[in-house]
């Protein structure tokens, strides 16, 4: 039996061939490293995110997560609800909070919820948490870094929050302003944290990629620019949405602004997996656009 154990909702993005699946490959080496058990909530949906940008209603949203939730309470009984996707953990959460406070709109997901089967009870405590959570509540930093056998010298790590794992619910104990814990995290597996990076809180635009790309590029332009300008090898994040952004859009930024960047973009659940002793491919670093060489060479060695 797995020290921990939680309900796992993996979200699209993280499926097989989809655009985080390397994000996925490292959070599944991390946790044989640190003894986690991910049971994965069977037949799953997506989070509604997609529905939420279109303007798709209330009701259809809120209902697609309680599915969810009714999921996990049928097949993982009393587990936290664990996601690696910021949409997914915030979407999530939210539906679970305003479904636990308005009753006229919990008797309508209900109504919907019957006609597939299902229940929603919330007879429980279960919480809805982002990965980082998990890590940091319930292992803690100083058993994070036990199984560190090969800390990142000398890779400069700048710490990318975004907005969503920090508005409106953030990590308990964190600043919004200024929240710490990717820092900690990036220390914690031997690499140097750029503690005063400006853009750590700054949106990746991400709900403008399609609409109004100019917008949302000049936000990634800035996030970029920061951390260059501070000496990072890379850009660190919790949020697939994020790292995607700003790693694929930094060829359409050079071209619209004559720039040159070129700076990988990471999770920190494959800092972690290298530092812990993975392989490449099981950091999911093969799954990188751009490369991070120095992340490769600490892994190969």
């Amino acid at each position: 039996m797995a020290k921990y154990e939680y309900s796992f909702y993996p979200g699209c993005s993280s499926e097989r061939r989809a655009s985080a699946s390397n994000y996925m490959t490292s959070v599944e080496s991390m946790c044989r490293h640190l003894d986690i058990r991910l049971n994965e909530i069977p037949d799953w949906n997506c989070c509604s995110a997609s529905i939420g940008y279109c303007e798709g209603g209330e009701l259809p949203r809120h209902v697609m997560n309680a599915r969810n939730i009714a999921l996990s309470e049928q097949h993982n009984a009393d587990q936290d609800i664990v996601a690696t996707c910021a949409a997914c953990w915030l979407g999530t959460k939210e539906s679970q909070e305003r479904l636990n406070s308005d009753r006229a709109l919990m008797a309508d997901a209900l109504e919907v919820l019957k006609e597939g089967g299902l229940d929603l009870h919330f007879k429980n405590k279960v919480e809805v948490r982002h990965m980082v959570e998990a890590l940091i509540e319930d292992i803690g930093y100083q058993e994070l870094a036990r199984p560190v056998v090969k800390p990142l010298a000398g890779v400069k790590v700048a710490g990318y929050v975004g907005c969503q794992t920090n508005r409106p619910f953030g990590i308990d104990g964190e600043s919004f302003e200024n929240p710490m814990y990717l820092d900690k995290m990036v220390e914690m597996a031997g690499a140097e944290p750029i503690t005063d990076y400006e853009q750590k809180v700054t949106c990746c635009g991400g709900a403008l990629a399609f609409s109004e790309p100019e917008k949302s590029q000049a936000q990634i332009k800035d996030i970029l620019e920061s951390a260059a300008d501070q000496g990072a090898d890379m850009v660190v994040t919790p949020c697939p949405v994020c790292q995607m952004n700003v790693e694929v859009y930094q060829e359409q930024i050079n071209r619209r602004y004559g720039t040159r960047f070129n700076m990988p973009v990471t999770y920190y659940s494959q800092l972690l997996t290298v530092a812990y002793g993975s392989s490449v491919s099981d950091a999911g670093l093969d799954g990188q656009i751009i490369r991070a060489r120095k992340l490769e060479d600490i892994a190969s060695s």
